[in-house]
């Protein structure tokens, strides 16, 4: 495994494994509180027959946590321009992407932007929206995202232990342990100020300007990013299918592998 030197892949830490020569890439990238270890389980599958590419978000992992702005990363849309700028420097088109979460939602914007670079989107339980409203079911009241965010701030160790069981189910408290380990790794201001940005997006009115074929995949028992948000998904986006992965939590790529896995080598 490598590193890139140049400065976009530097800034994002990016890994590349697998055929150095190989036709098709696919890039993954991770969701809030994680980086991109996370992908361990899932990513070697894709070795074999794939350039595989990982990064963190800028402020996660070993990203440059220099270069984590609070006003330019007050939207989604700097992180992916920063996806973008890797894309850039690999010279990378129609390539296969994989995004958990606020991930997928980041990877969507990249893909409206700079469509040609994306051949196939792989979205693993993602939400334009955690707030409900009108005609929307998105999983949280505004009270619940503001007593979220509350908690966060006032006791970041005792909130990573109490969201880390409900993002990752409690029955495997080996993975539990590790997301709450994540979480305490991340910079306690960065992780905040990104779960502010993820809870209060609103990424509806993007979903009908996608065109690249998406996958969705909506674990089947999660309070995050509920099956009402995958039914939602799939309805707005012009090419799109929707499976549900029979799975506890929100990080199916962690508790189910294969699951994921086998859906996005036949997509």
């Amino acid at each position: 495994m490598s590193t890139q030197p140049s400065p976009a892949c530097r800034r994002s830490n990016v890994t590349i494994s697998g055929v150095s020569n190989a036709s098709a890439t696919i890039v993954f990238l991770h969701g809030l509180g994680a980086d991109q270890s996370t992908w361990r389980l899932l990513a070697p599958a894709f070795e074999d027959r794939y350039r595989v590419v990982r990064l963190d978000l800028v402020g996660a992992g070993q990203s440059d946590t220099a270069a984590y702005d609070y006003a330019k990363y007050g939207s989604l849309a700097a992180h992916a321009d920063d996806l973008l700028a890797v894309l850039h420097e690999l010279d990378l088109q129609n390539m296969v992407f994989v995004g958990h979460s606020v991930s997928s939602m980041i990877g969507v914007l990249a893909a409206i932007k700079e469509p040609a670079r994306f051949g196939k989107l792989i979205l693993l339980a993602p939400s334009p929206r955690f707030i409900n409203a009108a005609g929307y079911a998105g999983g949280f009241e505004q009270k619940d995202i503001d007593e979220l965010l509350a908690a966060m701030e006032n006791n970041y160790p005792g909130w990573s232990q109490g969201i880390a069981p409900v993002m990752m189910g409690s029955e495997r408290p080996e993975l539990v342990m590790e997301l709450t380990n994540s979480f305490m790794q991340t910079n306690p201001a960065i992780a905040q100020h990104f779960a502010r940005v993820t809870f209060f997006c609103d990424h509806r009115a993007d979903l009908p300007l996608l065109t690249t074929p998406t996958l969705i995949l909506q674990c089947a028992h999660d309070v995050i990013a509920p099956l009402a948000v995958g039914a939602y998904l799939n309805e707005n986006l012009i090419d799109s299918q929707l499976v549900v992965i029979d799975t506890p939590g929100h990080c199916a790529h962690l508790t189910a592998p294969s699951k994921p896995c086998g859906r996005l080598s036949s997509f």
